[in-house]
């Protein structure tokens, strides 16, 4: 029991290196705000809009809301992609603290200040992306940009998916400071695919697997390859 106690350990700590390496790569390269969890919360936000009408998920880049944290760091902490959702305006006076009056105000969190029919709708969108990502093959796995020569196209590459219901792969690109994925163009079934015109200095990429039903993976963001 000790043995397989401290085995676990060395396992979780090795993958924690590994993706502590893995992050930092992506940082070098340019994607400070392109790691798993950021690819992640643009899956949700872009699931969560499309299947519950009217229902707007915005994508904050950052760990977490200013000097706190949910329960979600744990896992960032270790390596593994998480996001938390949240209520964009928060009333602080009904969040956890005594229960109390004061001056005539009513402070702490109790029923009768929870908006159900919000929850419902928060509890639709991690449903909707909770879906999409079972349904949806893989991200795609050894994600490259090509940088063997200066030029003002961008070409892509990755290791082919495993997936027997694999449809092909979808290049999403955006402008640096936007949140999310901006444009998209299908590349079909191949592991290399060059955009003409779209410089690599201009625009942050990401790479999509795509099945026969159309559902799409999180985006993978490509690191430098030279041949």
């Amino acid at each position: 029991m000790i043995a397989a106690q401290r085995g676990s350990a060395d396992g979780a700590e090795r993958w924690r290196e590994q993706m502590g390496k893995e992050l930092e790569a992506i940082a070098r390269a340019g994607g400070e705000e392109d790691t798993p969890t950021h690819q992640l919360g643009r899956h949700l936000k872009e699931a969560g809009e499309r299947y519950v009408a009217g229902f707007v998920v915005n994508v904050i880049p950052r760990r977490d809301r200013f000097l706190r944290g949910g329960d979600h760091m744990p896992f960032l902490d270790r390596g593994y992609a998480a996001v938390r959702f949240t209520e964009p305006n928060e009333d602080y006076r009904h969040q956890h603290q005594d229960v109390r009056v004061e001056n005539g105000v009513q402070y702490g969190d109790l029923l009768d200040f929870v908006d159900f029919a919000y929850v419902a709708q928060v509890a639709r969108v991690n449903a909707a992306g909770l879906a999409t990502l079972a349904l949806a093959p893989a991200a795609p796995r050894d994600v490259a940009i090509e940088v063997a020569t200066l030029e003002n196209d961008t070409t892509l590459r990755w290791a082919a998916n495993r997936e027997p219901d694999l449809a092909g792969y979808r290049i999403v690109w955006r402008e640096p400071g936007s949140a999310v994925w901006q444009h998209a163009r299908d590349a079909g079934n191949v592991v290399r695919f060059t955009l003409p015109g779209l410089s690599k200095d201009h625009f942050l990429f990401g790479v999509q697997a795509i099945d026969r039903d159309g559902h799409a993976s999180p985006a993978a963001f490509p690191k430098p390859w030279r041949p």
